[in-house]
């Protein structure tokens, strides 16, 4: 992610407050501050709780957030029906 996101001028954080109820494993924030927030899932399906806190972070930060992922070991990429995109692993390269 942090090539991608260098290629595209972006820098790569990880998001988790303070007392550690919400956590983002990956954050690609643009020049302009607007960002994608990444989950990463080390399981073939995603359910609401694998989620929760992308939704969180979206319902905090509105329009500033640009998209919402989680990348799964799962084989198809879809839309969830609140809209965070899955993606498998295998689909981000060789």
């Amino acid at each position: 992610m942090r090539v991608y996101a260098q290629a595209a001028e972006a820098r790569v954080s990880h998001l988790r407050t303070h007392a550690g109820e919400h956590e983002v494993d990956l954050i690609v924030e643009r020049g302009d501050r607007r960002i994608l927030a990444i989950e990463v899932k080390l399981a073939a399906t995603v359910g609401d709780r694998d989620v929760r806190h992308l939704r969180w972070l979206e319902a905090r930060i509105g329009t500033d957030l640009l998209d919402a992922v989680v990348i799964t070991t799962g084989t198809d990429a879809y839309r969830r029906p609140h809209g965070a995109a899955v993606i498998p692993a295998a689909l981000l390269g060789p």
